[in-house]
């Protein structure tokens, strides 16, 4: 399965409410729950009044759809990846799956990727 980096650098958030933030970021992901509001965006786009914000991470994600019939998708990525103290962040669209990882593990993450038989199309 062929793997994209994404281009820049993301944060984690824990938001007060869903007034403060807004989805005309060019990405985001957004998610409330009845315990709390979490947003993944570009670290450039950090809403001023977060709760409390994770910086330094990079990602990747299937350049690809992925059919929801697909199983171990992302377990076998995972698996790789914690089987090289990688710990991950994954999060989902429709269509695919995204895996961020540290940005300090993100070029080791990519390594063993690629020896694990993975291929990045932007490289």
């Amino acid at each position: 399965m062929n793997l994209k980096k994404i281009p820049y650098e993301l944060s984690i958030c824990k938001l007060n409410s869903v007034t403060d933030f807004t989805l005309d970021f060019d990405f985001c992901f957004f998610a409330k729950t009845d315990d709390e509001i979490s947003l993944v965006c570009k670290t450039e786009d950090v809403p001023f009044d977060v709760i409390t914000r994770d910086d330094g991470w990079s990602g990747f994600y299937f350049d690809e759809t992925l059919d929801f019939s697909l199983i171990g998708i992302l377990s076998k990525i995972s698996v790789v990846l914690a089987e090289n103290n990688i710990g991950i962040f994954a999060v989902s669209t429709f269509n695919t799956d995204y895996i961020l990882v540290k940005s300090e593990n993100f070029d080791r993450a990519v390594s063993v990727l690629q020896s694990n038989g993975y291929t990045f199309v932007n490289d």
